[in-house]
């Protein structure tokens, strides 16, 4: 097992997976045939670092899971005075304080959407290969941003962006309400993404190689409206992040879901990822501080994984 899930670290991205590669993902020419994507996505996917997958889920299955984000904060859907409430832990990815984010990593609602075939298959066609492992991540639940929840969204990278070969890596985003403009979500720099080899040429050695400068860049920061059951994937090296919530009742609703490959080899790893589904516990790490009420651990049963679940968590093996 990496350090990184032991003891974690001041960098971004989740400590629950552990790949190394050095053939870049907008490289890859596919063997297996496309399950979800187009070859138009498939396309888009590596040109401009993200593709959208409409439907990922279904309707009942975004119901049960916005019906537990607000249970699991303990906030009523239809009385605003409940949202403006501090995080009952705070980030020390200090660009996260007030973006909304939910402490629930195990509960039986995030397993289902993980284990959606649909889920896997688009990942299968983005790595090509089907021995895959999802990430332990949370969810969003992202009020208006005022009050004590001000928040001014945020641009950066998920991957040390100077380091050479660069490093690979997907994540994923599960639209659980319809986006807007107003009510915030996913927003990126395509533009930056297709042209990266060309502008890390020239630009400045001293950079911080986790937040790119916005302002000296000649493209725009993009929001990506999204669906609810809709799931976006996006490459790594995709400057991205969080538009904030400036409507004055709309909330914005998601799930992080990615896969990578499996490291069965990771006697550690595995170990931790199986005792973290089953003891309920949430991923070690700098940007994933848990919820202090242990409330998965203290009410809530360990989650039911059928075999595709079984797989991509590394409880059974692919082969």
């Amino acid at each position: 097992m990496n350090d990184r899930y032991r003891y974690g670290d001041q960098r971004p991205g989740n400590p629950t997976l552990s790949y190394t590669a050095n053939e870049q993902l907008r490289d890859i020419r596919k063997q297996l045939p496309l399950r979800v994507l187009s070859e138009a996505d498939f396309a888009h996917w590596q040109t401009y670092g993200y593709v959208v997958i409409k439907q990922a889920i279904s309707p009942e299955q975004v119901k049960t899971s916005t019906d537990f984000l607000w249970a699991f904060q303990d906030w009523n859907p239809n009385d605003p005075s409940t949202w403006n409430q501090i995080e009952r832990r705070g980030h020390e990815m200090k660009e996260l304080n007030g973006s909304g984010m939910v402490e629930t990593y195990q509960h039986q609602t995030l397993w289902d959407n993980r284990q959606t075939p649909r889920v896997y298959d688009a990942f299968v066609d983005i790595w090509d290969r089907e021995d895959l492992w999802v990430s332990i991540d949370r969810a969003n639940l992202n009020t208006p941003n005022r009050g004590a929840r001000q928040f001014t969204g945020f641009i950066h990278w998920d991957a040390d962006t100077t380091l050479d070969p660069l490093p690979v890596n997907v994540q994923g985003v599960l639209a659980l309400s319809d986006t807007s403009p107003q009510s915030g979500g996913f927003q990126c720099i395509p533009e930056l993404f297709k042209n990266f080899t060309e502008w890390r040429k020239t630009a400045p050695a001293d950079r911080n190689p986790w937040r790119p400068d916005v302002d000296s860049l000649p493209w725009p920061v993009q929001f990506i409206s999204m669906q609810a059951g809709d799931l976006l994937i996006f490459n790594s090296l995709l400057a991205h992040g969080i538009r904030p919530n400036t409507s004055d009742h709309l909330v914005r609703a998601a799930q992080y879901i990615a896969f990578t490959p499996a490291n069965e080899g990771d006697a550690m790893l595995r170990d931790a990822r199986v005792t973290s589904w089953r003891e309920r516990e949430a991923p070690q790490g700098y940007a994933f501080p848990g919820d202090p009420r242990e409330w998965e651990k203290k009410k809530y049963p360990t989650a039911t994984l059928t075999p595709l679940g079984e797989r991509i968590l590394g409880l059974a093996d692919w082969a």
